[in-house]
């Protein structure tokens, strides 16, 4: 991955690669702020709390975006004004793709569009930005996402965690 514009689709366990291209820019832990988006409200959609739950229980500070305080669409302006100046945001949100993609991450280094996939308009987040593909995309977006496997999202949930874990140990 250059500095150029790049996003690409990846296995759970590629996912530390993308977290090294990272820390290879000279960014460390205690720079970056990972902004996990998404609601508990929804099966689907509560991959971002999920793994801001998981990164506050490692011991990360700097999470926003947990389950129990969410970061969605009804917070996500108030919320990124949380980020402290000069820190590095990796996004991290759930997403509807093709039935081929499910269970795949789209790793970009460049932001994500939260609510894209259900039709909203959010400001975009992250210079870094994880997309994980829980289900695929059709009509009734909502529903798709409230009927999504809870077992997908928990262990997509936990892959992105442990490769964070992995590449900034604390």
């Amino acid at each position: 991955m250059g500095l150029e514009p790049v996003r690409q689709k990846v296995k759970g366990d590629r996912l530390p690669e993308f977290f090294r291209y990272i820390r290879d820019q000279g960014i460390d832990a205690e720079h970056i702020v990972f902004v996990c988006i998404g609601t508990d409200r929804s099966t689907g959609d509560a991959l971002g709390p999920l793994v801001g739950t998981f990164l506050r229980e490692a011991g990360y500070g700097q999470v926003i975006g947990t389950l129990d305080a969410p970061c969605d669409a009804s917070n996500l302006e108030q919320r990124l004004n949380e980020i402290p100046q000069g820190r590095i945001v990796v996004a991290i949100d759930a997403c509807l793709g093709l039935s081929t993609s499910i269970g795949l991450f789209q790793v970009a280094n460049h932001p994500l569009e939260p609510g894209k996939s259900v039709g909203r308009t959010l400001p975009p987040v992250g210079r870094f930005s994880i997309a994980a593909i829980v289900n695929a995309d059709g009509p009734k977006q909502y529903w798709i996402l409230q009927s999504t496997s809870l077992y997908r999202v928990m262990t997509m949930a936990r892959e992105i965690a442990a490769a964070v874990r992995t590449v900034f140990p604390i």
